[in-house]
């Protein structure tokens, strides 16, 4: 399964992250992956607003991890590009963070996928050509995410790729 998504604007990708927002819960764990500047941030933006938070979204590729309080869902927004080593992931402690029933979202995730829960969701995002267009990908691993499917097809309905 698989869903492809195209984002025209980064308002675009904000409102397809809100739309993610609305179906993620409590331990859930997305990869987000994407060459610089893809728009992974402006994605977790989206995703950030959906759930109730309503500060600044930055990246955290130099604090590595953000914390962002919606209503009622905590966001653990990690950035592991700087990271070289798999202790260096390790002793960020995205098992635990998962385990306090937030949403983990997780920049340059697919270097780390393996070290995620067994259900989680893989967003690639890319830039086809010079515009400001984005292509979004989303694949699922794990039963959670297939019982969901459906409902996440439906909130991006208006952004799949034709």
């Amino acid at each position: 399964m698989r869903i492809e998504l195209t984002s025209f604007t980064p308002e675009d990708t904000r409102t397809i992250g809100g739309a993610l927002g609305q179906v993620l819960g409590p331990g859930d764990a997305v990869a987000l992956t994407g060459e610089l500047g893809a728009g992974k941030t402006t994605l977790v933006q989206g995703v950030a607003a959906a759930v109730g938070f309503t500060g600044p979204v930055v990246s955290p590729t130099f604090t590595l991890v953000r914390e962002y309080q919606g209503r009622p869902l905590r966001i653990f927004h990690v950035d592991v590009y700087r990271l070289e080593r798999v202790q260096d992931v390790l002793d960020l402690g995205l098992d635990e963070m998962a385990d306090q029933g937030g949403v983990l979202l997780v920049e340059w995730g697919d270097a780390v996928e393996g070290l995620l829960p067994g259900d989680h969701l893989l967003v690639e995002l890319w830039v086809p050509g010079p515009d400001e267009q984005r292509r979004i990908s989303l694949a699922p691993t794990g039963a959670s995410w297939q019982a969901r499917w459906a409902s996440l097809e439906a909130a991006l309905g208006g952004w799949i790729a034709g």
